[in-house]
């Protein structure tokens, strides 16, 4: 069996991570989605929000698990018999550094690959911090996130104008 992981921090789900996961399980037998936590980097949304929300809007793929990891994503990848990570990119920009931190995991973890997955064109501008910044405005997010992401950060930041 071809089990593939797809790591991030999926803060929030976008569209875009949603259409790589939907390729990746139309290729792989099996794919584990890891919302990476980083201690050094500040989520709007909680990692347990986070797996939440994502169980949603995958219910329907049969072959796609959710899991939540706080140590190195080549570690994660051993310990459930993974050989390959699946990434998405958006630009030239985000394979630049994709590449890099392949190579970094490859040196780690010499048996472990990385599969490039370039995005869809329509979702190549979406960045998980622009479309928080957007929502914290009040614009359209419709067309960048599934509907319970869009839900979830109206109400986070409606409940944080309140309290100011």
């Amino acid at each position: 069996m071809v089990r593939a992981i797809f790591p991030g921090s999926f803060d929030p789900p976008t569209n875009g991570h949603i259409n790589v996961i939907n390729r990746a399980s139309k290729i792989f037998e099996e794919v584990l989605v890891v919302i990476s936590v980083n201690p050094l980097k500040t989520c709007f949304f909680t990692s347990e929000e986070r797996r939440e929300m994502m169980e949603k809007i995958l219910a329907e793929y049969k072959n796609v698990q959710i899991h939540i990891w706080d140590k190195l994503i080549v570690d994660f990848a051993s310990i459930h018999n993974s050989k390959l990570i699946v990434r998405g990119v958006r630009s030239l920009t985000d394979f630049a550094y994709e590449l890099e931190l392949s190579m970094i995991n490859k040196g780690l973890k010499s048996d472990i690959d990385t599969f490039f997955i370039p995005t869809d064109s329509k979702y190549s501008l979406q960045r998980s911090s622009a479309i928080k910044e957007l929502a914290s405005f009040g614009g359209d997010i419709s067309n960048m996130v599934p509907k319970i992401v869009e839900e979830a950060l109206k109400k986070r930041f409606s409940a944080a104008y309140v309290s100011n």
